[in-house]
């Protein structure tokens, strides 16, 4: 019987693997850290722009979906506490063409959210005078703008090499802030500012069914809520995995979701009547480009625009934080399974795999160049963090079928129906993004297959004992999969040719969601070559003494 023991505290030593430092509350607040960032400060605008009133119905359907994917994270992080754990799920269960594919989409989320958190404070400081001057107009970055950008991201870098130890106490006393700003916003704006007619007077959903939906993954939703798997990322420093990342995920999800519903309601209760007097998608008022604090000046609650100032630099800033070490903790996972060099598995004395750091960094800095601004990346990243999450459904359904014997801390009720159903509405959140995002996204993976596969080519033909198995039988249904996905995309109505008319095309996404999960589950790897991959992981990956 195979089992995953979580590993005892250890001091380790340069190159030993990482440390046990993290507890329950380092973990939770990981999560609760990259859940509240530049998302809460953008998120409601954008959201209400694109749906009117009707948004909170969009925030509701994207908790919903994000919790039934927290849910299916969560057994399985208590299952193989081991760190970059979504990006390990789908090798364990389908071998490593699968395991390198996701691993390409797990990489690829973390590492665009850290520059996304520093446009987002660059964008918000142009209230101040000193700052004017770091973006053009239409809000790419000017030569001093992309300075303090590297800049920024350096210090993100400069945190996490002090070990994680300091970076959990960092980011514990930031989000602390993080969460409570948001509170003090909501109550504070509510009291004396709450027009229950704005619900109704321009239309509650003047935009339709489509906007609705369109709004989940377009303006920022999805990815305001995206962030719970920061715990997972970390399970390999956890000093009792089993016991804490089923809570820590699913209770960073629980606190996320209340304060973004809480959030919308109020932005929207809360605005004059001027501001939106010509419909929705035509909201003005001064200072929106920073929505909440111009929205606090606007009501004259001056002292708190200060405040909210001062947190659109703080919020993004925690998340870069923690974004960047789950960037570092994803490629150490992607190279102790053989699809990167094994240099991005090297740690230094304080267990800081410090080359995935570098690369993150460089990352961050290529990241600045092509895309200009907040906005313009949300939907990618929307799209490309839940293809990464899409991978546990399906490796939760083979693991439930092939290894019932093994230990679950934390036992998903009706699993059997959840996991498929999390399945579907992850492609349906993919799908809802748009063609003009999805064939991005689809470049990125191909650039990603030709990246990992010429390091796969070369250590094959190097013959180093531990190349990659790129199981081709158990992943079969993979490129059937992602090209399929794309076309429906393309031939549906959001954004693509128009020639699945609404309803009709989700239920084209359901049905082949179906088809491909029962297809993944059927073709998966065995038992024993299953049980085979995991043992691996505890011997390369059990801490020295």
């Amino acid at each position: 019987m195979v089992s995953v023991d979580s590993a005892p505290e250890t001091k380790g030593r340069p190159g030993s693997g990482l440390r046990r430092d993290v507890g329950l509350i380092g973990l939770m607040w990981a999560s609760v850290g990259s859940i509240i960032g530049s998302g809460w400060l953008y998120g409601a605008e954008k959201a209400v722009v694109t749906a009117g009133p009707a948004a909170i119905i969009s925030w509701i359907i994207g908790a919903v979906a994000i919790v039934l994917l927290a849910l299916v994270h969560a057994e399985l992080g208590g299952m193989f506490p081991v760190a970059g754990g979504t990006a390990r799920y789908p090798h364990y269960a389908f071998g490593g063409l699968a395991g390198m594919s996701f691993g390409w989409f797990s990489w690829l989320q973390a590492a665009t959210v850290a520059p996304i958190e520093v446009e987002a404070m660059i964008g918000y400081a142009g209230h101040w005078s000193w700052a004017r001057d770091f973006q053009h107009a239409d809000g790419t970055l000017t030569a001093s703008g992309l300075a303090v950008a590297v800049f920024l991201m350096a210090v993100f870098v400069a945190v996490n090499f002090f070990g994680v130890r300091v970076l959990a106490f960092t980011n514990s006393a930031a989000t602390w802030w993080k969460i409570g700003v948001p509170l003090v916003a909501i109550f504070v704006i509510a009291v004396g500012n709450f027009h229950p007619g704005n619900f109704t007077s321009e239309g509650f959903a003047p935009f339709g069914a489509k906007g609705v939906l369109s709004a989940i993954s377009s303006s920022g939703i999805i990815f305001a809520l995206l962030g719970f798997e920061q715990a997972i990322q970390l399970a390999g420093e956890s000093r009792d995995p089993k016991r804490d990342l089923p809570r820590a995920t699913l209770g960073s999800v629980a606190i996320g979701a209340v304060i973004y519903v809480l959030l919308q309601l109020v932005f929207i209760v809360a605005l004059p009547h001027s501001a939106f007097a010509h419909g929705w998608a035509k909201l003005n008022y001064e200072g929106i480009s920073g929505p909440w604090a111009g929205l606090a000046t606007l009501v004259g609650l001056g002292w708190l625009s200060v405040v909210l100032y001062l947190d659109a630099v703080v919020s993004p800033g925690g998340t870069g934080l923690i974004y960047t070490t789950a960037t570092s903790r994803v490629s150490f996972g992607l190279a102790k399974n053989g699809y990167a060099p094994k240099v991005f598995a090297r740690t230094d004395g304080r267990g800081v795999p410090w080359f995935g750091l570098i690369m993150s960094f460089v990352t961050g800095v290529v990241c600045f160049l092509p895309f200009p601004s907040w906005q313009e990346l949300v939907g990618f990243i929307t799209s490309a963090s839940v293809l990464m999450y899409a991978g546990a459904p399906l490796a939760y359904g083979v693991f439930a079928e092939r290894l019932p014997h093994l230990e679950r801390p934390y036992r998903l009720p009706a699993g059997k129906v959840i996991a498929p159903l999390s399945f579907a509405v992850a492609n349906l959140i993919i799908y809802w993004a748009g063609w003009d995002t999805l064939w991005r996204l689809g470049v990125a993976i191909v650039l990603g297959y030709l990246l990992l596969g010429l390091y796969a080519w070369y250590a094959v033909a190097a013959g180093q004992p531990d190349a990659p198995r790129l199981d081709w039988k158990a992943a079969q249904w993979l490129p059937v999969y992602l090209l399929g996905l794309g076309l429906i995309s393309w031939q549906g109505g959001f954004g693509g040719q128009g020639h699945l008319g609404l309803w009709w095309d989700m239920l084209v996404v359901t049905a082949f969601s179906l088809v491909i999960y029962y297809w993944a589950k059927a073709t998966a790897s065995r038992s024993e070559d299953i049980e085979r991959s995991i043992d691996e992981v505890v011997v390369t990956e059990a801490p020295a003494h």
